[in-house]
């Protein structure tokens, strides 16, 4: 924890915070076009409250599975590219527990801040419907209650699927690779056709997430057998 705490402080977290509110202000934004757009032509936007979560989690979990994998550019990629890494690795403490706290923030970050934009992207959408109607149906106490289960599970699903970039980065200690293959990554899970989306699956974003761990696990296990 004291390492977290050191991470933390060296990282100066304003630029994050700032990134997660402008993206959460434009995914905001946008789904509200959809809903103008649609209703000016006597459209329906989505066909339920159900769907709506769904594309609103879909959207979330797209763009900070990218900031998860800037996070460990940030945080671990760049720092053995520049060597600045063999500094820290002088300190009297294990390496596999300072990696471990480096990924810990950007699992943990990611998890946070996936859950939170959710929950606020949401209750703005959904504050904005009750005026507008843009969605048939209401809104009950028990799609909520179900709605806030699925946001934990795909939350920490995408949570570990960001960590899945580190098994790209780590091989040439490339920032691009990370960050690329962070984007294909989004791009497969997020992929839907006519009646069907990918993201809808819980299993996939955990599958992934349980890639993410062994992929992190490999990385933290061969910290003292390779130099930076």
């Amino acid at each position: 924890m004291n390492l977290i705490r050191i991470e933390l402080r060296k990282m100066k977290m304003g630029w994050y915070v700032r990134g997660a509110l402008i993206a959460n202000l434009i995914i905001m934004g946008f789904l509200w076009l959809i809903c103008y757009s649609e209703k000016a032509e006597s459209g329906v936007s989505f066909q339920s409250t159900e769907e709506a979560f769904l594309i609103i989690g879909t959207f979330v979990r797209a763009v900070f599975i990218v900031f998860g994998a800037v996070l460990i550019a940030k945080l671990v990629i760049s720092e053995y590219k520049n060597k600045t890494i063999l500094v820290m690795f002088t300190y009297p403490i294990s390496r596999k527990k300072l990696l471990t706290a480096k990924l810990m923030i950007a699992g943990g970050l990611t998890f946070i801040t996936i859950l939170l934009s959710n929950i606020f992207i949401a209750a703005g959408f959904f504050w904005l419907n009750s005026i507008y109607h843009f969605i048939p149906g209401e809104l009950t106490s028990e799609i909520i209650s179900q709605q806030a289960i699925k946001m934990a599970v795909f939350a920490f699903g995408a949570a570990g699927t960001s960590l899945v970039p580190i098994f790209f980065g780590m091989r040439k200690h490339s920032v691009p690779a990370t960050i690329i293959s962070s984007v294909v990554i989004v791009m497969l899970i997020s992929s839907t056709s006519p009646g069907f989306s990918i993201s809808s699956v819980v299993y996939i974003p955990l599958s992934l997430a349980a890639f993410g761990l062994v992929f992190s696990y490999m990385a933290i296990r061969n910290a003292d057998k390779q130099d930076a």
